[in-house]
């Protein structure tokens, strides 16, 4: 099945069956073009991506993108090529894990970086934050222009993104983030312990649960997750809840409905998060305390059963160490019924210009620059990533490992997408509903908070949110 097929992000959320398959992988050609060749290439190269005689009135840009699972080497590489195919351009990156420390002084001081590429646990906030202030640049121009093949750039992004509260959150129709790398997250495995062992991947909660007697087995604990960052529990806790509750279970929790804390689908969801605390061995040792390269290391180790992550895993992970013939197993999220549906979160990574920057006719330029055929290909071979585009994965997928190229084809599995987002809080509000609804988990993990407390608290916090949507009139 095409990836065409996949709806990624909607409105609220969106439930759509997802194919798995199998894989190959293209041999580059290896031989050098003539002198005359190459630069005929160039050429056109240069035409496709700048009009004749395209100038900018501010040739320099700046741009902050945070580096963490897919590093910077992209963003230099892409940066290079653009200023090579832009002559006279200047592009300044400033790039790292904690990119929101190094940008937030520089936002507040009406200086932004002209072009920005926000995400990690500890940076979207500051994301969240110039959505919920109407802080960046309108980009709907951007995606009407025409892209190489001649058809509108909006004609080339997967389908349902660009309508997505992800990337148009205000609901007007109106595109203010950009999307970038398409992930798709869920639970992971040890494919070769599986496989030796003759484990058959488990398609329900209670067959997950189940398993850890073989975890037990095996010397490892059932399951761990990357304890200071629970944020990452998100990739197990949508796809959950949509097996619970369907897709008016989502609307309830991405829209800031107080009565879904008070709901059935609640009690099954977080409940499977208290079963793990409580399971003897459930929760692996000292999971709370580790950052998300620690807890991966561990589960690379052989120290727990599965972990939550996303297709970046692989790379991410490239160089830690981990137990003999350990291999890469997706197993997407299980199902809560007897159906033995299983399903996986899908999402889209942005990218976004403030409003106050200072150049964004450069900044556009670049943008529209980065979903040509070179800088996808240029993506998926220095940060292993897919952008969602059509057609990507087969684009790049000699750049791709098997096990990432057969979850993003999904062909003949049955497995389910589901996604969504937060609808954006009021301007001026305190909340951050991600790390309202996340963080807290961390004290149910530890035994320090009963679900009925967990839901008291975010009852009132959904309800302070409803509120002051209100009071402004966007609800």
């Amino acid at each position: 099945m095409s990836i065409k097929k996949w709806t990624a992000l909607a409105s609220a959320a969106v439930l759509m069956a997802v194919p798995l398959a199998g894989c190959g992988s293209d041999n580059a050609d290896k031989s050098a073009p003539s002198a005359s060749a190459a630069a005929e290439a160039t050429a056109e190269a240069s035409a496709s991506a700048a009009p004749a005689g395209e100038t900018f009135d501010n040739p320099e840009l700046n741009i902050a993108v945070f580096q963490g699972g897919y590093g910077r080497e992209y963003w230099d590489s892409v940066a290079a090529e653009f200023m090579k195919d832009h002559p006279g351009t200047k592009i300044n990156i400033t790039a790292s894990p904690k990119i929101a420390e190094l940008v937030r002084p520089k936002i507040v001081a009406g200086n932004p970086p002209d072009f920005m590429y926000i995400s990690g646990s500890d940076n979207t906030p500051i994301l969240d934050g110039l959505v919920k202030d109407k802080a960046l640049l309108d980009l709907t121009d951007v995606f009407e222009l025409n892209t190489e093949s001649g058809t509108p750039l909006k004609m080339q992004i997967l389908p349902g993104v660009l309508s997505s509260s992800s990337i148009s959150p205000y609901g007007d129709g109106k595109i203010y983030l950009a999307p970038y790398n398409f992930g798709v997250m869920g639970l992971w495995y040890n494919k070769n312990l599986f496989d030796t062992k003759q484990i058959q991947p488990p398609k329900t909660w209670d067959e997950l649960f189940a398993d850890n007697a073989v975890a037990k087995e095996n010397n490892r604990a059932l399951f761990t997750y990357q304890g200071l960052y629970p944020g990452y529990l998100e990739e197990m806790i949508v796809p959950a809840i949509a097996s619970a509750g369907g897709q008016e279970a989502l609307k309830q929790f991405f829209n800031y409905d107080p009565e879904f804390w008070k709901s059935d689908t609640y009690k099954k969801v977080w409940g499977l998060l208290e079963q793990i605390a409580t399971e003897d061995n459930g929760l692996m040792k000292g999971t709370v305390a580790l950052n998300h390269t620690q807890s991966q290391t561990a589960f690379l180790q052989g120290k727990s059963l599965f972990i939550p992550n996303g297709t970046w895993f692989e790379d991410e992970m490239k160089d830690a160490p981990r137990e003999d013939g350990f291999q890469f197993g997706f197993l997407g999220v299980p199902s809560l019924g007897s159906d033995g549906k299983v399903m996986a979160l899908t999402q889209v990574e942005q990218m976004v210009i403030p409003a106050k920057a200072k150049n964004p006719e450069l900044a556009k330029a670049f943008l529209k620059y980065l979903y040509s055929e070179k800088s996808i290909k240029l993506n998926a071979e220095k940060a292993k990533g897919v952008m969602a585009v059509n057609g990507a994965p087969d684009l790049v997928k000699e750049y791709i490992s098997e096990t990432t190229y057969n979850i993003y084809k999904a062909v003949d599995s049955g497995m389910v997408a589901v996604s969504g987002s937060f609808k954006p809080v009021a301007k001026g509000s305190k909340y951050n509903a991600s790390d309202e609804v996340y963080k807290p988990i961390s004290s149910i993990m530890s035994k320090q908070m009963t679900l009925d407390e967990y839901s008291d608290k975010l009852y009132k916090v959904y309800t302070q949110i409803q509120k002051e949507l209100q009071d402004q009139g966007q609800q």
